[in-house]
């Protein structure tokens, strides 16, 4: 269940691909750098600990109820987009059949930012239709966390 008045996140089943589209009330630089540096992101989604900030660069997020992921960013357009891969279970190495990749959006939207998830690779888990639910739920409370701590109401 959302918190903002942004619509929920949503599955395509043909695509094994979750989607969320949200407006932020804040600025384009602020959003990319909330989604993008590894303290800003630990104040809305996982610890983040990362070895740079560039295409490969390595690191993990972690959350006290769900245990430290491996992630790797896969593309950076600053600052329109940014690609990363993180596996779906709680690993120490990344591993490329055991992971999805979202891509973070950004453009500019009236008074803010128009931020789109788009979240792929649902088709190469053990369990998709799982997985895409669990996913779904997760851009649906993650994301409203970062619309609380970008508009202050956190």
């Amino acid at each position: 269940m959302t918190m903002t008045s942004n619509p929920p996140a949503t599955i395509d089943e043909a695509s094994f691909t979750v989607r969320r589209t949200i407006h932020i009330a804040a600025s384009l630089d602020r959003v990319w750098r909330t989604i993008t540096e590894p303290t800003l992101i630990s104040q809305w989604f996982g610890r983040a600990d990362f070895a740079g900030t560039a295409v490969g660069s390595l690191g993990t997020l972690t959350w006290d109820d769900h245990g430290s992921f491996p992630v790797r960013i896969e593309a950076v357009d600053e600052p329109r987009s940014i690609t990363y891969r993180w596996n779906e279970e709680p690993t120490a190495q990344l591993d490329e059949s055991g992971s999805t990749v979202f891509t973070f959006t950004l453009e500019p939207a009236g008074d803010g930012t128009q931020l789109t998830v788009v979240e792929t690779g649902f088709e190469n888990l053990k369990d998709p239709a799982a997985s895409l639910e669990d996913h779904r739920e997760g851009w649906g409370s993650e994301l409203d966390e970062l619309v609380a701590l970008l508009e202050g109401t956190a």
